[in-house]
């Protein structure tokens, strides 16, 4: 047998396996997810990266450098974990699909044509946090217990314990 044949059976078999670990996933949660999540378990990914107690994680979460992850943590699907200049993520938070937090960016080394050095700023995320979908928290930002981050906000600048803020800029509203 060659090994185009054998790459073909591999595929074939490989496809039978996902349709029905997708039928199962669909009849236990009435959900599809991507491949690497039917064959992973959530609170086993979160624990191969040191996260807390009772916290999950998609398989499909970018987790870049040194990120922590307290206990009870919801980490949805596609999120973006920056922790290349340090990331912290307190307990009970959970970050809805898309959510990105950053604690680098490279604004000064593009426009310098490469003579500047990558920017990195630790980024902190108290307990009981909540990131509404596709939220973006940008390096060096500290946002404190018990917050509220709506949908679609962009978070350049830090926000105090108990408050919601929303918006491009984030702003605090209440």
């Amino acid at each position: 047998m060659d090994d185009d044949t054998k790459a073909d059976e591999l595929v074939a078999a490989l496809k039978a396996a996902q349709k029905r670990l997708q039928a199962r996933k669909r009849e236990e949660f009435n959900r599809r997810v991507s491949f690497g999540d039917l064959i992973t378990e959530r609170s086993e990914n979160a624990a191969l990266y040191g996260f807390g107690e009772g916290t999950t994680c998609y398989d499909n979460v970018l987790i870049l450098g040194r990120v922590t992850v307290g206990r009870n943590c919801w980490i949805g699907p596609g999120c973006i974990l920056d922790g290349s200049g340090g990331l912290t993520i307190g307990d009970h938070c959970t970050l809805s699909a898309g959510v990105q937090i950053y604690s680098h960016d490279t604004v000064r080394r593009t426009i310098s044509l490469g003579a500047a050095p990558i920017d990195h700023a630790t980024t902190v995320i108290g307990d009981g946090v909540y990131f509404g979908p596709n939220a973006v928290v940008q390096k060096g930002v500290t946002i404190g217990d018990r917050c509220v981050i709506g949908a679609l906000s962009l978070v350049n600048r830090s926000i105090p314990a108990g408050c919601r803020a929303w918006g491009t800029p984030a702003r605090v509203v209440e």
